[in-house]
C-alpha cells in the first residue's frame, strides 16, 4: 500500500516499508525529471511513524546519490507532523506564534492605556484552526 499526496509543489509519500519509500522515491523523480524538475533534498526529510520510530534507520538516496535524512517533525502546508508510534500533529509552534502575536497587542494596548490616542487594529497572521482529535496532538 502506497501514498502519495500533492498539492502544488508540496509532495508526501507514504509507505508501510523504507525499502517501498525509496522505491516511491525514485519512481516520483523518473517522472519528475521527465518534465524538468527535481527534488530538492535540502528541503526535504523522512519521518517514521510507527512501533519502530525510534530506531535507526539508513538514509534514503535519490537516483543521482543525494541523501534524504531522517528527522524528528517535518512542516507540511503550515501542519507539523512528529514522530512517534502513532500519527501526531504538533501545534507548539502555532500556540507560540499566537501568544507572540497577542504579547505585541496587548503590549501596544498597555502603554496606550490612560492616553487618549487611538489603537490600531493588528493583524495576526499564522493562525491556523483545524479541527483533530486530542489524542493526535502532542
Amino acid at each position: 500500500m502506497r501514498f502519495i499526496f500533492v498539492y502544488a509543489d508540496h509532495i508526501i509519500l507514504i509507505c508501510p516499508s523504507v525499502v517501498g519509500l525509496e522505491d516511491l522515491l525514485h519512481q516520483c523523480e523518473n517522472e519528475l525529471n521527465s518534465i524538468d524538475k527535481a527534488i530538492n533534498t535540502n528541503k526535504s526529510s523522512c519521518l517514521r511513524i510507527g512501533n519502530r520510530n525510534d530506531k535507526h534507520c539508513a538514509n534514503l538516496k535519490t537516483l543521482d546519490g543525494r541523501k534524504i535524512n531522517w528527522s524528528d517533525q517535518i512542516r507540511y502546508l503550515g501542519v507539523f507532523l512528529v514522530r512517534g508510534t502513532k500519527f501526531k500533529c504538533s501545534i507548539q509552534h502555532h500556540k507560540r506564534s499566537f501568544y507572540c502575536a497577542a504579547s505585541g497587542i496587548f503590549g501596544k494596548v498597555g502603554r496606550l492605556r490612560g492616553s487618549y490616542g487611538s489603537v490600531t487594529a493588528t493583524q495576526m497572521y499564522s493562525c491556523i484552526v483545524i479541527w483533530i482529535r486530542s489524542k493526535c496532538i502532542e
